[in-house]
Formats: C-alpha cells, structure tokens, sequence
C-alpha cells in the first residue's frame, strides 16, 4: 500500500468512495455515471488545493516519501551507458553514493549521486543515504578525473546528512567533507547540482557547490535537518515542523532568497506520481543550463561558480530614519 500522509486522507477517501460507487454501479446495472463526475471533479479540485498550498513540513514529507525516485530510477532516463566507478582507492566503497561515467545527450559526463534505499534491506546497505568520508573520496576522486579530461560534472543530492557514526569521524568526516567543497569551488568545467529529494546538512552542501544549483519542486535544502534544528532550538525534537517553517529551505523559499537557479516541476502530489514525466523536466532544464555553460571558458566557469557561492547570504541593512523630524 502506498505511503499515504495526513493531509491527503480526504483525497483517499473520495476516491475510495468513487470506487464503492462504481462497483455498486456496476454489480446492480445502475447509471451513476454522473455522481462518479461529480465526485471525480471534487477530487481534481481538492487535489489542486491541497498540493498546490503544500506548507514546508508536507513539502519535507514528500521529499522522504518512501516511493520517491532515487538516482538508479532516474539514471535509465536520462543517461545513455552509465558506467559506474566504485571506490575511493584508499578505504573501501560506500554505497550512498555513486558514481561515473555517462553520455548525456551526446556529451560524455561525469555524474555523483547520494542514493538511499527503497525498504529496509536497501536502506541499511545504503547507511539510509547517509556517506561516510569513502563516499566523498570516491566522489573527489571522480570529479577530479573529469578536470583532467574536461567532462562536464553532475551531481545529484538526497540525503538526510552525513554519516555521523564514531567510524566516520574517526576516519576524518569532516575533512572529507571540506575537502569536497573545495576541491568542487575550483574546477574549471561545468558543475550542476541538482536536489532531488532531501538536501541535509554538511552531507548535502559537500556536493552543492555548482555553477548552477537546481531542485526539484517538493525538495528541500538545509545547512540542519527540522528535527535537528528543533532539537537545538526547543529541545523537543515534535517541533519539527515549526522549525521546517522558520528555516525558509524550501525549493520556493531557496529560489526566491537566490540560492537555488531553477526549480524542476514535479507530478502534482510529488515524483513518485509520474517519474517519467519528472525525469523529462529534469532532463530538459539540465540540458538548458549544460548547453549554456559548456559555451563559457574554464576561467569564466570557476570565477562565476566563486562570486555565485561568495553572494549567497548577501543582504542589504537599512535603517528606519525619520526624514520629517525637525532637527533644528
């Protein structure tokens, strides 16, 4: 049974009632073509308000939504021979990210992606999406590959945050992480990041530094997750959606702060709807921007991709004078 959440049980229950109308219907002989109309038509108007007035918190229920798309679903549709690369060549290979070569729309890119798992079983193999300092290495190291043989690179973001076990730290998470970004903040071919569920942390920012940051409609990015933040906040990790509110990291709230360049439509109720119309919006706002940036020199690319990370956070401060007072 699909993963059903509070705010959409009237839709369910509509569209359970059609269905009971329809079998009646059908079991008795009787026409009830036009009360399934009607109720048909009162579904497509509840649906349009409930999604189209989503509040952060049901924003960040969608982007964990069980059946949401990761990468693997997403990587048959828009690439063509996705070869993977495993491993960091000095630890060992985590399976929260993943990572290679691709030909994309005729143009051979390198591609870095945070991966959760879809049950249990695949959840615990993928540490729930959350990398360890190999994961960022593996990602380094493939990046850095693209550098050298000027491969465009794309990066796809969906984690809750870092891997935070004592083994993570103690094989150096942290500089891993910054070794990321830095490593990202420097390259003079195409950088594009795109959030395709949920944006978490330090784990999400080490693969965000792009020329060009995308997120798709019902994502979200954040320097903390809600709980988190409540917990810091409140110590009461149930506030959770009040914080989900105040930190403004919705893909709405980031688009219109500058932070994120373009958000991607979504199915209405989120991509596991359709994700074959998703992948196609993806696909053709990637391409957009890919096109446009492989027209820019190296020097261009790593100069913009500095002054766009420098001015995120940039805010003008004015002060309330009164101009009729009488100074005299």
């Amino acid at each position: 049974m699909a993963q059903l959440f509070e705010f959409e049980k009237p839709i369910a229950e509509l569209v359970v009632r059609i269905a009971e109308i329809q079998k009646f219907s059908a079991d008795k002989g009787i026409d009830l073509s036009q009360e399934v109309a009607t109720l048909e038509k009162k579904v497509a108007l509840l649906k349009k308000e409930i999604y189209g007035n989503l509040e952060p918190w049901q924003k960040v229920q969608i982007a964990r939504h069980s059946e949401r798309p990761n990468f693997y679903d997403y990587a048959p549709l828009l690439f063509e021979d996705f070869i993977e690369l495993k491993g960091d060549r000095l630890f060992a290979d985590d399976r929260s990210v993943a990572g290679g070569i691709a030909l994309y729309h005729g143009i051979v890119v390198t591609v870095i992606a945070q991966v959760k798992g879809k049950d249990t079983k695949e959840n615990i193999k993928r540490n729930f999406g959350m990398p360890h300092p190999e994961g960022y290495r593996k990602a380094v190291r493939l990046m850095d590959q693209a550098e050298k043989f000027g491969r465009p690179i794309l990066t796809f973001i969906d984690t809750p945050g870092a891997a935070c076990d004592l083994g993570a730290e103690e094989r150096g998470q942290g500089e891993a992480i910054a070794r990321c970004l830095l490593a990202m903040s420097g390259y003079h071919v195409p950088v594009i990041s795109t959030v395709i569920g949920e944006g978490g942390s330090g784990g999400a920012l080490a693969l965000g530094a792009g020329n060009v940051l995308l997120m798709l409609e019902n994502s979200f990015y954040s320097v903390i997750a809600p709980e988190s933040c409540a917990s810091i906040l409140w110590k009461d990790t149930t506030k959770a959606k009040e914080a989900a509110a105040a930190l403004k990291f919705t893909a709405q709230d980031l688009l219109r702060l500058g932070v994120a360049d373009e958000l991607v439509r979504e199915p209405q109720g989120g991509a596991h709807n359709n994700l074959n119309q998703t992948a196609d919006e993806l696909s053709q706002v990637i391409s957009k921007y890919l096109v446009r940036l492989r027209s820019e020199s190296p020097e261009v690319l790593r100069e913009k991709r500095y002054e766009k990370l420098r001015t995120i956070g940039f805010f003008h401060e004015t002060a309330d004078i009164n101009l009729t007072k009488d100074l005299t």
